[in-house]
């Protein structure tokens, strides 16, 4: 059974529905060229994508919000055909800062409301305008976390109407249940965000998100670039793998989009980054074929259980999410 490529969208637990495939605007900032997100962004929808996922943190959703609106101007599409994911950084987890940060980001986009909020990482660093807090040793300077009171701050964002559906990301099982439990909880996380692809296929995380709702969505989800500095290297390239591209093979389709289809064939989101205009095109063609039971099998088998982005710098963080199994 085939998915349709311009509709597909997986129910939220609060009544909104995601996109199965999104655009990823992730660049680092020493590589980003002035327009590229913004051309991206436009290409994209061209293609038949709605949702797009961005940051504050990201320093281009000027450009995503320029994009949108010259589409919406077109009449390419409208507001709502759009989900746009927004996230909340780790300097802004403190509850007066919730508010106020997601207003910037609306004011940035020029937009009246983001159809995903998420916390970016579960870990809170020094709040303030300094997105990377370090002392003159140059070491990350933290801050305590309080995830149920920056969840409540999220809620009450959510009652004024400036986000419709709240998830987070990088957040383990107990960091999970912390939200699911908190008493008087007035609006449950819709999604987790997360590492996931064939070499980290997280089936522990994805089974106990499913029963409880929650979506996981996949960044990275065709791997990383091999930037030592911040990617674990240790595992071979996936879109090198003999079994990704022997599929493709046998489907007329590059490695990637076998993987993107694994993915969505297991009703995980994928959002693959790409600045490339036929990248982008070509990650969106996977809606006319099927992986077939033994092959879905065979790809999960894959699994190395090792991830490509393991956020080492803050591994003596209180809320590290990745020492626990998942």
């Amino acid at each position: 059974m085939y998915l349709s490529a311009a509709n597909h969208r997986i129910p939220l637990s609060d009544g909104n529905s995601i996109p199965i495939i999104g655009l990823g605007t992730y660049s680092q900032p020493k590589s980003a060229r002035k327009g590229d997100c913004a051309t991206s962004v436009k290409v994209a929808i061209d293609t038949g994508y709605r949702h797009i996922d961005g940051a504050y943190v990201y320093h281009n959703e000027h450009e995503i919000g320029e994009a949108i609106r010259e589409k919406i101007a077109e009449g390419k599409v409208r507001r709502e055909d759009i989900f746009y994911c927004g996230k909340l950084w780790a300097t802004s987890l403190v509850p007066e800062l919730v508010r106020p940060t997601l207003e910037k980001t609306l004011k940035v986009l020029q937009l009246d409301y983001v159809d995903l909020y998420i916390i970016e990482i579960p870990m809170a660093f020094k709040p303030g305008d300094d997105l990377n807090p370090r002392d003159e040793n140059g070491k990350w300077i933290y801050h305590k976390s309080d995830l149920c009171a920056t969840w409540e701050a999220l809620e009450a964002c959510k009652d004024a109407g400036l986000v419709k559906s709240l998830g987070v990301s990088n957040f383990n099982r107990r960091q999970l249940e912390l939200i699911l439990n908190k008493p008087e909880l007035k609006h449950k996380p819709v999604s987790n965000q997360v590492e996931c692809h064939p070499y980290f296929t997280q089936p522990k995380l994805l089974k106990f998100c499913q029963q409880h709702d929650i979506v996981i969505v996949a960044y990275s989800p065709l791997g990383t670039s091999r930037d030592p500095t911040w990617v674990n290297v240790s595992s071979p390239p996936l879109l090198k793998d003999e079994l990704l591209n022997s599929l493709g093979k046998k489907y007329c389709k590059t490695a990637a989009q076998v993987i993107l289809r694994f993915n969505i064939q297991r009703g995980v989101v994928v959002i693959p980054k790409s600045f490339n205009p036929e990248r982008v095109k070509e990650n969106f063609q996977i809606f006319d074929f099927s992986l077939t039971e033994k092959e879905m099998k065979d790809i999960e088998a894959l699994n190395k259980n090792i991830r490509f982005v393991e956020l080492l710098m803050w591994s003596d963080h209180p809320e590290y999410p990745f020492h626990d199994e998942y």
